[in-house]
């Protein structure tokens, strides 16, 4: 199979042993988007007038926190602060909401705070990872064709719950009947037979806390819990 750039990405996702693949794809895409975003970039116009706008959610924020350029955060985080408050206060001022009245009757006149709390889920990282995301799950389908991508799918560790229903939804937008047919069956099992697998090693992991089992091995459950939690809720928690 002849890789071109944007097929390595979701090879080498494939490829990583990983518990569920599209994980392992959106977590690369969240560390490059943060070093980039802490990088070098946060002195260009084009980049700055994007974060001034838009700023950061509080996940990527706290993310972003703990890398070491404090000083390229604070630069970006006072653009950002000074044209919120540009772009807001003037609207907060004049803002004179309505009580809702004796019987709760609903007022009309949210828009201002809805405005600010849109805000608030607005994010410059989440956005970049997503423009490349959908072109990686765009992607997998294409590979789809290819046999030898097929094998690494057959091979691989299943899915998360959250990508195995995304990639039920996907499936019938991009597939036609007949390997829809193929498909649905196919990562069903995957993901429900790693579950299980997954589920064993978190009863071993917990049978080891008996006396009983103290000089068994561990096989492979010393990591059930992390990876438990990757299956159920698609987050890898720091090692």
């Amino acid at each position: 199979m002849a890789e071109k750039i944007y097929t390595i990405p979701v090879n080498e996702a494939f490829e990583s042993n990983s518990e569920c693949p599209f994980c392992f794809m959106k977590r690369k895409l969240e560390r490059d988007a943060i070093n980039f975003t802490m990088g070098p970039s946060y002195m260009e116009d084009d980049v700055r007038a994007v974060t001034d706008k838009t700023g950061f959610c509080g996940e990527h924020l706290l993310k972003m926190y703990k890398e070491k350029n404090r000083l390229g955060l604070a630069l970006m985080l006072e653009s950002h602060m000074r044209k919120t408050i540009q772009r807001y206060e003037k609207k907060a001022l004049a803002y004179k909401p309505k009580a809702a009245g004796l019987f709760g009757k609903k007022s009309d006149d949210d828009a201002f705070p809805n405005e600010i709390m849109d805000l608030k889920n607005d994010c410059y990282i989440c956005k970049r990872m997503e423009e490349s995301y959908t072109r990686y799950i765009s992607t997998f389908f294409y590979l789809l064709n290819e046999r030898e991508f097929q094998q690494k799918l057959e091979n691989c560790n299943g899915f998360c719950l959250e990508h195995y229903a995304m990639l039920l939804k996907e499936a019938k937008k991009e597939l036609p009947q007949k390997k829809l047919d193929e498909f649905v069956p196919l990562i069903t099992r995957l993901t429900f037979d790693n579950l299980k697998r997954v589920d064993e090693d978190l009863d071993w992991f917990i049978k080891k806390f008996d006396y009983r089992f103290q000089e068994e091995p561990w096989k492979n459950s010393k990591d059930a819990v992390p990876r438990s939690i990757t299956k159920l809720e698609g987050e890898t928690p720091e090692q």
